[in-house]
């Protein structure tokens, strides 16, 4: 009889295990579920109209995330999407429906309270330690930022392409060569298969054709072709950088050679000296 009830009981256990984890599922299997159970997150947007749909349904899904998770992290990518829906909504507050005239009355309380949840945010992150947000407020004109942003050069948590190149361009018109490393350090950073950031290779070439080297700026705009970026044709480059063939073939060469590690994502520095 025990073992009768145990077996049942084993049986029985993922049964409910599942029906648990289905109905979490299905509560929220819709944005207009979503904010049944969290008004609070909805309240504030223009529901029940077409425009804004993608930006309003982002936004309502990244705030339901921060409800669960109220990290920095998580309110920057907030405040990104606030800002996406605004430019949304600055628009679409100024067409007139054609039937329900509220919609845009809801479409501009939408808009005001977008503004409010950027200075919210804002406020919020004010403080936060997380290079990616210091740099944030570094672009958006906070002076205070700048030391900060610099003081973690080489700490483990810049060690992104994103913020190499960011470090990168502050160095620009002080350092050319220390910007220069920093850009192929970026480089050195990407994973197999990620999205290459045309800024760097773009700024690899005009730097190097700032310091008139000639092979260089060369050698950045073909891997750029190479990357599928866009670039001068071949017929301007070899106007604008002069050189014998068998150089040029050698840079083509290697520009093949660079393009490909960097997508592979085992780029090194030493690969374009």
């Amino acid at each position: 009889m025990a073992r009768t009830i145990l077996t049942n009981y084993k049986l029985w256990l993922p049964a409910l295990c599942l029906t648990l984890l289905s109905g979490c599922y299905e509560r929220h299997r819709s944005t207009d579920s979503l904010c049944e159970s969290y008004p609070q997150i909805c309240a504030d947007t223009n529901l029940n109209d077409g425009q804004c749909r993608l930006q309003r349904t982002k936004l309502i899904w990244q705030r339901y995330d921060v409800l669960k998770d109220p990290t920095d992290i998580e309110k920057f990518k907030e405040l990104k999407f606030t800002y996406e829906y605004q430019k949304c909504l600055e628009f679409a507050a100024r067409i007139e429906p054609t039937e329900l005239k509220e919609r845009k009355t809801n479409r501009t309380n939408a808009l005001l309270a977008s503004y409010k949840n950027i200075d919210r945010l804002n406020t919020e992150l004010a403080y936060s330690t997380d290079p990616e947000i210091i740099y944030y407020r570094l672009t958006q004109g906070d002076k205070s930022a700048l030391r900060q942003f610099l003081l973690l050069e080489g700490k483990p948590e810049m060690e992104t392409p994103e913020l190499q190149l960011a470090l990168a361009t502050f160095y620009t018109d002080k350092d050319k060569e220390k910007t220069i490393r920093l850009l192929k350090h970026a480089l050195e950073l990407y994973q197999k298969g990620q999205t290459i950031k045309p800024e760097i290779i773009q700024s690899l070439a005009t730097l190097s054709h700032q310091n008139k080297s000639t092979d260089k700026a060369y050698l950045w705009a073909k891997v750029g072709s190479e990357l599928g970026m866009p670039v001068a044709s071949q017929k301007k480059l070899i106007s604008f950088y002069p050189m014998p063939e068998e150089q040029r073939q050698q840079l083509d060469t290697q520009a093949k050679k660079i393009s490909e590690a960097i997508q592979d994502g085992r780029f090194k520095a030493r690969m374009a000296n």
